[in-house]
């Protein structure tokens, strides 16, 4: 085996005191909070010996059974998603139950706070929805605007584990909630368990600056750990880079936890872009092993092309042949859904093991 070595540049240099509690109180800028600064600062000081004390998970409990080391201590917090996951993923498998399908609205626009419209995403995923219902397909839609709009909902950005080691990598994420650090009320606790429980996704997004939305990026991030991310965090006692190293060095399996599932996107814009944002979601979902739902379930628009932002809604209204191509979308998605289902679908490369896991 090869020597394990884990690479450092620089030696943690952590806030001062007085910088950690600027940052604090950013929170409670408010004058509203004078009355109880008294109290605000009792907590300013716990918060900071957690951070100093770095008390990233202050509330666990041994693995138990069907983990590798059933004594280590793993956060309640993880183990709570892990669970959500594994009865989401029970429910998908059984047959009985109605097909579902995930409508990701990728835009971040809010008519509840500024900029004080809908985006065409959401008109658009509306649209898509109502076409599945009409199918009898049960849709749960994520909308990613959630995180404009809602007091302290968050997607917390990816750490890139993988890349160190793909078994540091754990599915779910168990980078977050960090207490020390105050990132929590991270969202993707309750993302993952909707992604494993549907057996479609249908992603709609806009095209910003030639990509994605930041919002929709930093959910794609977070959903490596479904593309061999390790479903057992004692394996590596926690985020042990040595041993994640030493792990995947002997072999890794790179399990694909939502492979299997039917896929759709629609990336639209208006100068420039939705080609390659609509073939990148597609070769992302591919990757992790979704289906395409035929040629017609992946759609690159343009909606008012070159002319006025401000009457870009009723470029949109105008545009009949693309909501009559959201249908037929969401049809083709339908169906393949039911083929999947019914084992009436083999992958032609089903059985082909790659030789380049990753």
């Amino acid at each position: 085996m090869k020597k394990i070595e884990v690479r450092k540049l620089s030696k943690y240099v952590p806030l001062t005191p007085r910088q950690f509690r600027q940052r604090f109180f950013e929170r409670f800028y408010d004058p509203a909070f004078d009355a109880v600064k008294a109290e605000l600062d009792k907590v300013c000081d716990i918060a900071w010996n957690g951070y100093i004390e770095y008390r990233k998970s202050p509330r666990t409990r041994p693995a138990g059974a069907g983990f590798a080391d059933a004594k280590f201590k793993l956060p309640i917090e993880w183990l709570a998603t892990r669970e959500a996951i594994r009865t989401a993923e029970r429910a998908q498998r059984n047959r009985k139950s109605r097909s579902r399908v995930l409508v990701v609205s990728g835009a971040t626009r809010s008519e509840h706070t500024c900029p004080g419209e809908v985006s065409k995403t959401r008109r658009l995923a509306n649209h898509a929805i109502a076409a599945l219902r009409r199918r009898r397909i049960e849709v749960d839609l994520l909308d990613l605007s959630a995180l404009a709009d809602e007091p302290w909902k968050v997607i917390h950005p990816c750490k890139t584990c993988v890349s160190t080691a793909m078994p540091l990598c754990h599915w779910p994420c168990s980078c977050y909630p960090n207490h020390a650090m105050g990132q929590t009320n991270d969202w993707m606790n309750e993302i993952y368990p909707r992604w494993a429980a549907a057996h479609g996704v249908l992603v709609v997004t806009p095209v910003n600056w030639y990509q994605v939305s930041s919002s929709l990026k930093l959910m794609m991030d977070r959903l490596v750990c479904a593309d061999g991310g390790n479903p057992d965090p004692t394996t590596t006692h926690g985020k042990d880079p040595a041993r994640a190293k030493a792990l995947e060095l002997k072999g890794w399996d790179f399990p694909r936890h939502l492979a299997g599932r039917a896929f759709a996107v629609l990336a639209h814009g208006d100068a420039e872009g939705p080609e390659n944002v609509r073939d990148m979601l597609c070769n992302w979902l591919q990757s992790m092993g979704l289906h395409q739902a035929g040629a017609h379930a992946a759609l690159a628009r343009y909606v008012g092309y070159y002319e006025p932002y401000a009457t870009s809604h009723e470029a949109l209204d105008a545009d009949r042949d693309l909501f009559k191509e959201v249908d037929n979308a969401a049809r083709s998605l339908a169906e393949m859904i039911r083929q999947i289902r019914r084992g009436e679908f083999t992958p032609p490369d089903a059985g082909l093991r790659d030789p380049r896991q990753k």
